[in-house]
């Protein structure tokens, strides 16, 4: 199936993570930011572009990116998240009733867009298939602040065998548009990790004899740094359900 192929399920109604859909094509986070507060919001991906690469920025009240492809960003993502005064109240299937003209939707890479090339490169990768997904984990690790925005980073884990850890720091490491390389590989304590909980309870979080947890900076960075902003309101992806584009992969960052 296409990228198109899903969105159009999506705004169908069908909600579903979007771990291993769509090989070759890049994923993305979004966030939905009043205009007021835009500029700080990029200041902060910018000043953080390691968990915040950014893909698209558009244009107060249009739901379209047509650098990425041809969507409704009311409609064409699986599952999304509002949040009032920094606190996530709502996860919603589409973001028609919550629209506003002032909101500026802007994509930053996601690491589900390299896992494929992993895959093809020989890194055995339990957490990609249909259904199943990595897990991501708070740390005690600052952001880069930016106006109001701060927080902590966020981190993706996936169980990598020790052996082919190199290899996936060299994957990853050209997908500087998807997090790029990972940013800590072992104890989960020296970052500030607890794998007892993830983020919303999703994806695999088990270490099997003989793997390494390996941590990448992850896309929902950002929510932590609009819970910091306290921003009246906002909206992202729910984590796991990405805008899935039709961007190649490999594309570098705007």
């Amino acid at each position: 199936m296409t990228p198109s192929d899903w969105r159009a399920r999506f705004r169908a109604g069908e909600v579903r993570q979007t771990a291993a859909l769509c090989p070759g094509f890049a994923q993305a986070n979004m966030a939905f930011i009043p205009a007021a507060h835009a500029d700080d919001f990029e200041a902060f991906l910018r000043a953080n572009p390691a968990a915040c690469p950014l893909l698209a920025r558009g244009r107060p009240g249009d739901p379209g990116l047509p650098g990425l492809g041809d969507f409704d960003l009311r409609h064409d993502l699986p599952l999304y998240r509002v949040f009032e005064d920094g606190t996530a109240t709502a996860r919603v299937p589409d973001i028609a009733a919550q629209w506003r003209d002032d909101l500026v939707p802007f994509a930053i890479g996601c690491s589900l867009t390299f896992e494929a090339d992993l895959v093809a490169a020989g890194v055995t990768l339990r957490c990609h298939a249909p259904g199943v997904s990595c897990s991501a984990f708070d740390t005690a690790l600052p952001n880069a602040p930016a106006g109001p925005f701060g927080g902590n980073l966020v981190v993706s884990m996936r169980a990598i065998p020790e052996a082919q850890v190199p290899l996936a720091v060299a994957v990853t490491r050209a997908h500087a548009q998807a997090h790029g390389a990972p940013v800590h590989t072992g104890d989960p304590a020296a970052i500030g990790a607890d794998l007892s909980r993830p983020i919303d309870g999703l994806g695999l979080t088990d270490i099997r004899p003989g793997e390494a947890p390996v941590f990448w900076a992850c896309g929902v960075t950002m929510e932590r740094a609009i819970t910091a902003a306290r921003l009246p309101f906002a909206i992202t992806h729910a984590p796991g359900h990405m805008l899935i584009t039709d961007r190649p992969a490999g594309g570098g960052p705007r």
